[in-house]
C-alpha cells in the first residue's frame, strides 16, 4: 500500500495532462504568431486553455433539459450562468492546480495529542484526489483539528474496491482520536461512504455524515460513463438497488447524515437524485458540482458537528 503522503496516480496523470496542454497551447500560438497569424494564434490559445467552458456550459443546458417533475424548484436562466461562470473558474484551480501539484501540501493530521479530539475523514469522488479539499485542510490544520483524506485508488475501478482504502484511513483516525469522527464526502465519495458503512458497521464508528452533491439515487450524466464506478452511479442501477437492499437490511446511514445538493449542479441532476430518505437534506442554490465543495455552507456544518 502507497504510503499516506504519497502522490497517486491521478496526481501524476492530471500533472501530465496539464502540462501537456499548456505546452500544446504555447506550440499553437507561437506557431501561428511567427507566421503572421495572430488572430489564429489568440484563438488556438483561448479555445486550448479555455475549452472546459464550453464542456461545462454543455451539462448546464442538458440538467436544465432534464429537469422534468423534480420536486426541487427549476434554477432560473441568471442562476444557471453564474453557476457555469463559477464552474469554468473552480474546475482549473481544483484539477490544473491543487490535484497535480498541490495534493500533498497540507499532509494528514494525527498528532499525538490526538486523543479525546473529534477528527475529520475526507472522501473525494470521481476522478479527484485528497487536493480537492485544500482549502479545508488548510483551515483544519491551523486549528490544530485531526484529520485524515483519502486518495481513492483505482481511479476508474468500481467503488466497492476503493473500500478497503477507507477502512485503513478510518482505523488511522480511530487510533489516533479515540473517538468517532465526522465525514465529510463530495461526489461518489458519499456513495464510497455508503458502501463502506454497509460493510463496516458506519453506525458505531461515524459520529456525522456530510455529503456535497453525492448522487445517491443516481444521476442522469452516469449513462455516458463507460468505467465501473460510472456504470454503477447510473439512475436506478443494479449496484444502486443492491446498496439500498443492504442498508434496508441493516442500520441505514441517512439518519446521521446531511446532504448538501443544487438546483444548478451540473453533474448530478435532476437535483434531488443528491438527496436521500432519512437525512437532512439542504439545498445550495446557485452552485455547480466542483465549486459546491468550496461553498461555506458545508464548512459551518462540519465546525458545528465537531462542536456537537
Amino acid at each position: 500500500m502507497r504510503p499516506p503522503d504519497a502522490p497517486g496516480r491521478l496526481a501524476r496523470l492530471q500533472q501530465g495532462l496539464t502540462l501537456g496542454a499548456l505546452a500544446l497551447a504555447l506550440a499553437w500560438a507561437l506557431g501561428w504568431w511567427q507566421q503572421g497569424r495572430p488572430g489564429v494564434a489568440l484563438a488556438g490559445l483561448a479555445l486550448m486553455l479555455g475549452g472546459h467552458a464550453l464542456v461545462l456550459a454543455l451539462e448546464v443546458l442538458l440538467l436544465a433539459a432534464t429537469h422534468g417533475a423534480d420536486p426541487c424548484p427549476r434554477a432560473s436562466a441568471a442562476a444557471l450562468l453564474r453557476a457555469w461562470w463559477g464552474e469554468v473558474l473552480a474546475a482549473p484551480q481544483v484539477f490544473c492546480w491543487r490535484q497535480p501539484f498541490r495534493s500533498q501540501a497540507w499532509p494528514d493530521q494525527l498528532p499525538a495529542q490526538a486523543q479525546g479530539r473529534r477528527g475529520v475523514l475526507f472522501i473525494h469522488g470521481f476522478v479527484c484526489n485528497r487536493g480537492l479539499w485544500n482549502p479545508w485542510l488548510a483551515r483544519l490544520t491551523a486549528r490544530g483539528t485531526p484529520f485524515v483524506a483519502v486518495n481513492l485508488e483505482p481511479v476508474f475501478g468500481t467503488i466497492d474496491a476503493t473500500v478497503a482504502g477507507v477502512e485503513e484511513s478510518m482505523r488511522r483516525l480511530e487510533a489516533a482520536t479515540g473517538l468517532p469522527p465526522v465525514v465529510v464526502a463530495h461526489s461518489m465519495g458519499g456513495l464510497v461512504l455508503r458502501r463502506w458503512w454497509a460493510e463496516h458497521d458506519g453506525a458505531s464508528r461515524v459520529h456525522h455524515a456530510i455529503t456535497i452533491g453525492t448522487p445517491h439515487r443516481g444521476t442522469w450524466l452516469a449513462r455516458w460513463g463507460h468505467s465501473p464506478n460510472a456504470r454503477q452511479m447510473q439512475i436506478d442501477s443494479p449496484w444502486l438497488r443492491n446498496l439500498a437492499q443492504r442498508e434496508a437490511a441493516g442500520t441505514a446511514p441517512a439518519a446521521r447524515m446531511t446532504c448538501f445538493y443544487s438546483h444548478c449542479d451540473n453533474i448530478v441532476f435532476p437535483p434531488t437524485r443528491a438527496t436521500l430518505e432519512g437525512a437532512e437534506n439542504r439545498h445550495l442554490p446557485g452552485l455547480a458540482h466542483v465549486h459546491m465543495a468550496d461553498a461555506p455552507e458545508p464548512w459551518a456544518e462540519l465546525q458545528r458537528q465537531l462542536q456537537a
